[in-house]
């Protein structure tokens, strides 16, 4: 990392932190669904409610162990995260039982999907001011890559290797290079940094909120609604993506395939948002966020032909490269970056505790035998719904300046 600048540093301890957090994300743990559900022989329904409750655990105790992020180094946290990572996804290899499958959910969502993406995505908001939306945009590269990759690469390494040994790999693999990582890029970095600037560019002080005075205000429940859509609705589409090839009578690899198309949306989309934000600001975007995602639905109750995974996996990676960079900058915005580490557990913690309302759902109404069409609409009804609250109070978005 030899005249790499601090800013580039913070930028790639990001991005690998968002690349990594992907075990622990829905896509990654639904392509081991079927094998884990045939071996323990369970059904979608009863996969989906382990899942949904382990989720929900998770998402709680992310509340407050995320907040520890604004209490000790970013280095010694992050190692920290690092560590439970690697044993989660050791613990995850020796499934044995819907007991076994309940913790090694729970570890993952908690270690994966919540605590690396919270570290990656607090630090990059604190840091970063000026450049917050490109800064953010490019660490949910990472997770765009991994989204690209894996799907592929597990697909292959599936004829090869039992999926014990895959999982088992991952926790050798995240023990060895990590750390390494961490002690390369933000071994000095601080959470009360900031990004390096020039001399002419000024501060506008914003009022920051605490935890207990968001929870008072009414906006962040309208953004909220918003915000969670993609979580649940792609977490639904991701863990039961087997259900839906075998509904619309797609090729089982129709959709592992289509999930290249969905990473290069988000990547695109990505690229896009990140100049956006810094223009126009996060909140007055807001709204285009679940846009791609209704067409998505749209699209899904509509084709029945095999190109149609592709036409609506490439909506959500739309959607998902927005609200990446939308989701994590809004709250620095409207609430300031003082105790923005405690806010992102929070959201962080009720995006966790959406994805497993996303999981349990789809898995309640396909045991009761509704259509993915049918799904398809629900979904898109909530999208419907969200987006004319927030349109009717877009005007009251503006944060309070001191």
């Amino acid at each position: 990392m030899i005249n790499i600048s601090i800013n580039k540093k913070v930028i790639i301890f990001g991005f690998i932190f968002t690349f990594f957090s992907s075990f622990g994300q829905s896509f990654f743990l639904g392509l081991f669904n079927a094998p884990i559900r045939n071996e323990l022989d369970i059904s979608h329904g009863q996969f989906g409610s382990i899942y949904a409750t382990a989720t929900i655990f998770s998402s709680l105790l992310l509340i407050w162990v995320g907040k520890k992020i604004d209490e000790y180094s970013l280095l010694h946290y992050s190692l920290f995260v690092v560590i439970l990572l690697s044993i989660s996804s050791l613990f995850f290899s020796y499934i044995e039982s819907i007991y076994f499958l309940f913790v090694g959910i729970f570890l993952m969502r908690f270690s994966g999907q919540g605590l690396m993406s919270h570290t990656s995505t607090t630090a990059i908001s604190r840091f970063f001011e000026k450049t917050r939306g490109k800064a953010l945009s490019i660490i949910w590269f990472g997770l765009s890559t991994a989204e690209f990759v894996l799907p592929v690469l597990i697909t292959y390494l599936f004829l090869s290797y039992s999926w014990r040994t895959i999982w088992q790999g991952i926790a050798l693999l995240i023990l060895m290079l990590l750390p390494l990582v961490i002690l390369k890029t933000i071994k000095t970095i601080k959470l009360d940094s900031r990004e390096e600037k020039t001399s002419s560019e000024k501060n506008i002080r914003i009022k920051s909120w605490k935890r207990k005075e968001i929870i008072k205000d009414y906006r962040f429940y309208i953004i909220s609604l918003n915000m969670l859509a993609g979580p649940w609705i792609i977490t639904g589409i991701f863990v039961y993506q087997s259900f839906i090839s075998e509904a619309k009578m797609w090729d089982i690899y129709a959709i592992p395939k289509a999930f290249m198309i969905y990473s290069i949306t988000s990547i695109i989309s990505l690229i896009l948002s990140g100049f956006l934000v810094d223009k126009f600001t996060s909140r007055k975007l807001i709204p285009i966020i679940n846009i791609p995602l209704l067409f998505s639905m749209t699209a899904l109750f509509m084709i029945h032909d095999e190109i149609g995974a592709y036409i609506f996996l490439g909506l959500i990676g739309v959607s998902n490269g927005l609200a990446n960079v939308l989701g994590s900058s809004t709250w620095a915005e409207i609430y300031g970056v003082k105790y923005i580490g405690s806010i992102k557990a929070l959201t962080t913690a009720l995006m966790v505790f959406s994805t497993a309302f996303g999981t349990a759902l789809f898995g309640l109404l396909i045991d009761f035998r509704f259509s993915v069409e049918s799904i398809a609409f629900i979904s898109g009804a909530y999208i419907v719904v969200s987006l004319i609250l927030l349109l009717i109070f877009r005007k009251n978005l503006e944060p309070i300046k001191l």
